[in-house]
């Protein structure tokens, strides 16, 4: 007998209209969330080349090439024009606008005129030049707008030029006019004719060296105001100087005032020492070249002499201290101004940036700084005779058979090259090429030093040490949390681990700078032996531990363990701190910090890497031990039980089993903990001295890319080169975070290859 169960089975229907509605809900539901991934995805992409396009934007003008042009007075070409006055030219120069020029003549002309149109605006002459023949002409520098006329007579005049603006209507208008810094009344130097002239000085204190080849003499002014009638008065002292042993081209005399450069013939150059204790006297005299010097200038600031020759070659020295502590002028570096004889070179007003003309009309420009040529452009035929830039270094004037002609220059970060950024340069008033961050200072004067070498480097430093704690320490935690702890005892403490990510960093670096700092300075051989005492306390308390019978350590349940370790880290740090001043006094006399820098030779700086490690670890420490602790914890289980039930031990499951199988996200925590500690700002601004250092020594401080840009983008002006460096270490901090990360995913995807079949 056969039973039809067909009958007995209900029909389903899965096309109810209430389902339909369903199916069509969560339809849209899943079309919905996955367009908000999508968008959400790209959106972070997007975002993320934003950034990069912007940094780079606002990087790329660094690298762009200088240009020249014609001046466009409105959309008109400036034509070239007769040089204003007669007689031949001394000197040429341009005032801050570069819209009036002055020139100097061998007539003892001095005319201010339009530099659009060279239309004489000014012109005056000294009352000695209408008695006397100019025989020499010197300038203090570009920038102090300040030279001197020698006569034949043997008297010198010394003379600024200077500007004056106004603004009637609204309209600006510039004044010039001369002054007499030293009086108007000529300094009497000797009784022959000064072939050889050089001055500089401060505001009260100037020499001026004046003569021949057979016989110079120095004149030390010291200025004083007279308080009724307010004029300046100079007491003037004359000094006679040895006989030079040189044949003398050109006089230069260094803003110090004690030391005279002489261009000498056959391409030598001399060094006399106006302040030796015998005396003045000669202290080298250097073959500068194989040709005849033709040029022979002081870079701004006045502590480097550019040589320029008959060959084309262009030379830097300063003076550096030998062996014996004594100034010797050094080459330092040369530039390659072609083959042709240099005509004439200029230097910059506010950078260390000068030009050449040579005799095929060649215009280069160049930075002393960089060892950079700028630009090399084809300006004039044969015979430029003057070239002038303005003090923005935005205008040139050439003067050429007769003709002035006025160019446009753009050459905006002269100052920027791949060696000023990440080699080794030797500066002004250094002993050796070095690497040197120092973007500002309190003078016009100054060498700017942007070499991001100790900025990556402090970044490294800071990510090492701080790594260097937080890795063994987080990853160790992770792991016991993960695969030894409690259940129970689990749900409480990574919460709490969790929370310390929460904290500002803020907050950690104000505790490393204000208190963590001076407790390690006073307890420095306290922290060492607390390093001690720790491992060695745990160490202790296992084995004691382990030898107690079973009934009593069964007590505490299974997992549970670890909190016994509680009281005794606070214990063995409490004994690590009290008998830390008894060893300090037998191993280092009492004073480990002083120990540290006196028998050791070992700077010792309050806020070093130390306190930036412990503090940092500390920010990094919950980032690495949350995701490793995920990773470990999202094992298999069947994977421990089978190792377990084939006899493997618990500490050999976990090596050889649950770590190769997470290793792929422990390695992402580890790379992500890295990129925290790289990117991290406030901590290493507030626990270090932000000294830009290379000194791998832990008790030094540091500067990093991050805090570098914290500190100094609300001083830099907008657009200017020190602004956009500023933009070039956040794009090389990006950059190193892309490079990390992607050799991070590559890495862990050939970890999770070749794990993933366990």
């Amino acid at each position: 007998m056969s039973i039809d169960n067909s009958s007995q089975m209900p029909d389903l229907d899965f096309d109810t209209p209430a389902l339909q509605r369903l199916r069509k809900i969560r339809k849209a539901k899943d079309k919905f969330a996955s367009a908000g991934i999508a968008f959400g995805g790209i959106s972070v992409i997007i975002a993320i080349l934003l950034i990069f396009f912007y940094l780079l934007y606002e990087v790329a003008p660094l690298f762009q090439s200088a240009k020249v042009e014609s001046w466009q007075d409105g959309e008109q070409q400036v034509a070239p024009y007769a040089v204003p006055g007669n007689g031949n030219s001394l000197y040429l120069t341009m005032e801050e606008q570069a819209e009036i020029g002055l020139r100097v003549s061998d007539q003892g002309d001095i005319i201010f005129f339009n530099t659009r149109n060279g239309e004489i605006l000014l012109q005056q002459r000294p009352a000695l030049a209408d008695q006397f023949k100019i025989t020499s002409f010197a300038l203090a520098s570009e920038a102090s707008r300040i030279f001197a006329l020698g006569f034949e007579n043997g008297q010198a005049l010394v003379i600024k030029h200077d500007y004056k603006a106004t603004y009637p209507d609204g309209n600006r208008v510039i004044t010039p006019y001369l002054s007499y810094p030293l009086g108007d009344a000529p300094i009497q130097l000797g009784d022959q004719p000064l072939e050889l002239l050089a001055v500089n000085g401060d505001e009260g204190e100037w020499r001026i060296v004046g003569g021949n080849e057979q016989a110079l003499s120095v004149a030390e002014l010291i200025l004083s105001e007279n308080l009724i009638t307010g004029e300046v008065e100079a007491e003037t002292d004359i000094i006679a100087l040895p006989k030079l042993n040189l044949a003398a081209n050109k006089l230069l005399l260094m803003p110090d005032r004690r030391w005279l450069l002489i261009d000498g013939a056959e391409g030598k150059i001399g060094v006399v020492d106006l302040k030796a204790r015998n005396g003045a006297q000669t202290t080298q005299v250097l073959d500068a070249s194989t040709g005849e010097i033709t040029a022979f200038e002081l870079l701004l600031g006045g502590s480097s002499l550019l040589v320029a020759d008959d060959k084309g070659q262009v030379s830097q020295w300063f003076l550096v201290r030998d062996e014996n502590n004594a100034w010797q002028l050094t080459k330092i570096r040369s530039f390659e101004a072609g083959s042709q004889p240099v005509r004439d070179l200029t230097i910059e007003h506010r950078r260390k940036g000068f030009a050449t003309i040579d005799d095929s009309g060649t215009l280069r420009l160049f930075n002393s700084t960089a060892q950079r040529t700028a630009l090399t452009a084809q300006l004039a035929g044969e015979n430029a005779d003057h070239i002038a830039l303005s003090p923005r270094a935005n205008a040139l004037l050439m003067e050429q058979d007769g003709m002035l002609s006025l160019w446009q220059v753009h050459n905006e970060h002269p100052e920027i090259s791949w060696d000023a950024l990440w080699s080794e340069i030797w500066y002004e008033g250094y002993q050796e090429p070095e690497f040197i961050w120092q973007s500002s200072a309190a003078n016009n004067d100054f060498e700017p030093k942007y070499s991001l070498m100790p900025l990556a480097f402090g970044t490294l430093k800071a990510a090492f040490y701080a790594m260097l704690l937080a890795t063994p320490l987080a990853i160790c935690g992770a792991i016991y949390t993960a695969y030894f702890m409690a259940p129970a005892l689990r749900r409480k403490v990574k919460p709490i681990i969790e929370l310390m990510e929460a904290l500002p960093t803020v907050i950690l670096g104000f505790l490393a700078g204000l208190w963590l700092a001076p407790f390690m300075e006073l307890h420095m051989a306290g922290i060492f032996v607390v390093l001690l005492t720790i491992p060695i306390g745990i160490l202790l308390f296992a084995f004691t531990w382990a030898q107690l019978p079973n009934r009593i350590r069964f007590l505490v349940p299974e997992g549970w363990d670890a909190a016994l370790l509680i009281p005794v880290v606070i214990l063995a740090t409490l004994f690590g701190l009290w008998i830390a001043p008894g060893i300090e006094a037998l191993l280092f006399g009492g004073d480990m910090r002083l120990w540290i820098t006196k028998d050791l030779g070992i700077t010792y700086d309050q806020r070093n890497a130390l306190v930036v490690g412990i503090a940092m670890g500390f920010a990094v420490i919950p980032t690495i031990f949350s995701i490793t602790e995920d990773a470990i914890f999202a094992v298999p289980k069947s994977l421990s039980y089978g190792s377990l039930a084939l006899g493997a031990t618990p500490w050999q499951t976990l090596v050889r089993v649950v770590m190769p199988t997470a290793s792929p996200g422990i390695f992402s925590a580890v790379m992500i903990g890295m990129g925290r500690a790289v990117g991290e700002t406030m901590i290493v601004l507030m626990a270090t001295g932000n000294t830009p250092i290379m000194d791998i020594n832990i008790f030094e401080g540091m500067r990093t890319l991050a805090a570098n840009i914290a500190v100094e983008m609300p001083e830099s002006e907008v657009g200017s080169t020190h602004f956009r460096i500023l933009f070039l270490a956040a794009f090389v901090l990006f950059l190193f975070t892309f490079v990390v990360n992607t050799l991070a995913e590559t890495i862990r995807q050939h970890l999770r290859k070749k794990y993933g079949s366990l």
